[in-house]
């Protein structure tokens, strides 16, 4: 279990890395890797949610006792690890005048930021980012209510239906000629992504049979090659937001990422499967997953090739190479090498002295 564990946190690594690099080198990668990255992180967290609750109402069957307590440590676990660092760093940008975050207080602190992002249908600078968090606040709200109210029995059909919902909503806003960002941002178009973790944990819970099957590593290398045919044709679209990206493309995303989960959670002695495993479980990767959602809040932070000000910190930085190679700071790779290793310290520092003792705290709120 703690190798699983243990890859499930390089996964993480994985996720915001995607989604840092392509966000630095200012999407340049030749692949929506950011979109990867996001999608990722909801697969995930819809497959360790779910995980947890199936559980939790497991042990709550056995005791014969209400699923009340269950759901109210859900809440307050979630509470422990999410909100101290997103509003510390709300009330820092506020206290330092970022008009960004001093004119939409109200939608940042009410995890709403996709709501008020789909509503103007457009973005806000340097913050984003923050609709992705705003998407998994949203989901959490009601997704143990599911797992809780519903029968073992129905619960796949259920999460079933959160998928195929959430492809039709978007193929809804394709077909009615909508802007691309409502059905990107808005919390129920993303719930493929949730949906299909949930079913992967779901299944390693009660049909356990099926994930040890030949039928998880047929599953990985089609979805990954169906994955790369989907970032070919796109690639060829003369439109940028086509059908392909804006209904199709997450669907695909999260179907590779799922079946990647389940290949690094099966018991295997195979060369491919130690190979992949120990890419994963790689410390410097384990050590990234640890501290990614410090890495996540502040990486725009730090750098937004779009909407940084030349005037600020981090091009004062890049200025001091200047001094060593006039013209140093303009290429791409020693801007990105510098960001990261700043984001890096930046996210250690979040880690140690402040995400770390809070998080000590859920030890009081065992399930």
């Amino acid at each position: 279990m703690k190798s699983h564990i243990k890859s499930l946190d390089g996964l993480r690594a994985l996720a915001v890395l995607l989604v840092i690099f392509d966000h630095w080198s200012g999407d340049r990668l030749g692949f929506p890797a950011s979109y990867l990255g996001v999608c990722l992180f909801f697969v995930l967290s819809g497959f360790l949610i779910t995980g947890i609750l199936i559980n939790s109402k497991s042990k709550d069957e056995e005791l014969n006792q209400s699923h009340w307590k269950s759901i109210k440590l859900f809440f307050i676990r979630r509470t422990i690890r999410i909100f101290p660092l997103y509003y510390l760093l709300l009330f820092i940008l506020f206290l330092g005048n970022v008009s960004v975050v001093k004119e939409n207080f109200f939608w940042l602190a009410t995890y709403m930021t996709n709501n008020y992002i789909a509503y103007k249908t457009s973005w806000l600078g340097n913050i984003d980012h923050l609709w992705s968090l705003a998407v998994e606040e949203q989901f959490y709200i009601f997704f143990p209510f599911l797992i809780f109210i519903f029968n073992k029995k129905y619960t796949k059909y259920v999460l079933l239906f959160l998928v195929i919902m959430a492809v039709g909503i978007r193929a809804y806003f394709f077909a009615t000629d909508d802007s691309w960002i409502r059905p990107y941002v808005l919390m129920p178009a993303c719930l493929d992504a949730f949906g299909m973790g949930a079913l992967l944990a779901f299944f390693r819970k009660y049909q356990k049979d099926i994930l040890e099957s030949k039928l998880v590593n047929f599953g990985f290398i089609t979805s990954l090659i169906l994955y790369v045919l989907l970032v070919f044709i796109i690639k060829n679209q003369k439109e940028i937001h086509s059908i392909y990206t804006v209904v199709f493309l997450r669907f695909f995303e999260s179907l590779f990422s799922v079946f990647l989960i389940a290949v690094l959670l099966i018991d295997n002695n195979s060369i491919v499967q130690k190979i992949k495993v120990s890419v994963f479980e790689n410390p410097i990767f384990m050590y990234i997953g640890q501290i990614s959602y410090g890495i996540y809040m502040i990486h725009n932070l730090v750098y937004n090739p779009y909407h940084t000000n030349t005037n600020s910190l981090i091009f004062k930085v890049f200025g001091l190479f200047d001094t060593i190679n006039p013209g140093l700071s303009e290429n791409i790779f020693i801007r990105i090498v510098v960001v990261f290793c700043l984001t890096i310290f930046l996210a250690s520092v979040s880690w140690f002295m402040f995400e770390k003792p809070v998080n000590k705290l859920k030890e009081k709120f065992n399930y």
